[in-house]
Parts: C-alpha cells; structure tokens; sequence
C-alpha cells in the first residue's frame, strides 16, 4: 500500500460512517471497474515533466495564461 492511500484511509477513519461508506464505495468501483483509456509512455512521460515542473514552481504566468485563452478564443 503506498503511503498517500494510507493517510487517505486514515483520515477517511476520522469521518462520520456515511461518509466512510461513500469513500468505500468510491474506492470499490476505483478497484473493480476497467480502465477505458490509458496513456502512452510518451504520454506518462509528458504528465510526470509537467508534475515535476509544477512542484518546482514553474507555473504560467497571468500574461501566458491569458494568451493561451485568447488563443482558443475563450
């Protein structure tokens, strides 16, 4: 068990039983159910240089964002 599922079990123990039943039933259909995509290795690549890039604080500025919206023309 990897140590983020096991301090999402833990504070999910914290919850009133409602709540815990819902986790165990979104945690059940996450386990049961198939995927109906996957991502290449190249695509896996692109997600973890975009993740790390993130936890380094390499983020767009306003001005980037807004010229990417501008772009798309949103």
């Amino acid at each position: 068990m990897t140590t983020l599922l096991e301090k999402g079990i833990e504070a999910v123990r914290a919850l009133p039983a409602d709540r815990q039943d819902l986790a165990g039933e979104l945690l059940l259909s996450i386990a049961t159910s198939k995927p109906r995509y996957g991502l290449t290795s190249e695509q896996l690549d692109d997600v973890r240089l975009a993740m790390a890039e993130a936890e380094r604080g390499e983020l767009a500025t306003e001005v980037e964002m807004a010229a990417t919206w501008k772009k798309f023309g949103l």
